[in-house]
């Protein structure tokens, strides 16, 4: 008489994962184009507004800060370490497996993209996170946001077809503020939705507990970052997802462990340094180097995807 239950909570579960995927995939396009008029509009880049506007995850945000308040470390340092290693290894190498980037990033961007999963272990080092690691972290996400945003500035090689038809147009500022606000929220809605459908499904089917901290939840929280990555590259802007990937790398590791590490100090287990941190470092290093050629295709998509498969193994041993 129970086993009706179960198959309903997957029903309602799946449900929601395959319509927040569908409102994910079409706040995605109207958040890009509203990325584009704002490019237009600020002489930035789309590669710029990208990292500013797209690489932030609010809900990331807010599971770590949550999560360190009512004393769950491993649920606050897995949206650091575990939400971006998915970054890196699922929604990078996934979205390359569908739709290959061909993107020519300027070096500066490249040492950025390494350097940023270097500095949290400043806070991973000892049995607590410290307030003092904190403000450094916070320091170096506004620098490296700044340089990124001014670096990129009236840059030829982030401009598409698309961006110069915006541009002789003439766009208003309502109709790109809007757009852009209309996409981050749906792309709030729905990434919250394949969320919760995700944590339901997992919930209902018994993941095991061991997972949760570094690996189930980050997964769950940032599901819709293949979207971000894979539907810019398919609408002809590899530079977005770019964007996204080193905006979202710095709010990860810089701005949301640098929140954590101020506002709401976490323990840390020493498993973070040992395996999580130093695996981050990893494939992130190998993602910039895939990058410096100029092209993230399927061969090396399925690399990375194969690199989350090996850390989802690791956690388990």
């Amino acid at each position: 008489m129970g086993q009706p239950v179960p198959v309903l909570e997957v029903a309602i579960a799946l449900g929601l994962f395959v319509v927040g995927a569908a409102l994910a995939v079409w706040a995605t396009e109207r958040l890009l184009d509203g990325l584009v008029l704002l490019a237009v509009l600020t002489g930035l880049s789309t590669f710029a507004v990208g990292a500013a506007l797209s690489g932030f995850e609010a809900e990331n945000v807010a599971v770590g800060l949550a999560a360190a308040f009512h004393g769950g470390a491993p649920i606050a340092l897995g949206t650091v370490f575990g939400g971006a290693t998915f970054l890196v290894c699922i929604a990078l190498g996934l979205g390359a497996i569908l739709y290959p980037i061909q993107v020519r990033l300027p070096t500066g961007f490249l040492v950025v993209l390494a350097v940023s999963p270097l500095l949290p272990g400043l806070a991973v080092f000892g049995q607590q996170t410290s307030r003092l690691a904190g403000v450094v972290l916070l320091i170096a996400f506004a620098v490296f946001m700044a340089y990124l945003i001014l670096a990129s500035r009236g840059h030829k090689f982030m401009e598409s077809e698309e961006v110069r038809e915006a541009a002789d147009e003439r766009p208003a500022w309502p109709a790109a503020l809007g757009t852009t606000a209309l996409g981050l929220v749906a792309v709030g809605v729905g990434g919250e939705l394949v969320a919760t459908g995700a944590s339901r499904i997992i919930a209902t089917l018994g993941i095991p507990a061991l997972l949760m901290g570094m690996v189930i939840t980050p997964a769950a929280i940032e599901i819709e970052e293949v979207i971000r990555q894979a539907v810019p590259t398919r609408e002809g802007h590899p530079e977005v997802s770019a964007g996204n990937l080193i905006g979202t790398m710095l709010y990860f590791t810089l701005f949301n462990l640098g929140l954590i590490a101020l506002i709401a100090p976490v323990a840390v287990d020493p498993r973070v340094w040992q395996l999580d941190w130093p695996f981050l470092v990893g494939v992130t290093w190998l993602a910039t180097l895939f990058l410096a050629r100029g092209r993230v295709g399927r061969v090396e998509g399925s690399l990375l995807v194969l690199c989350y498969v090996a850390y989802v193994a690791l956690h388990v041993i």
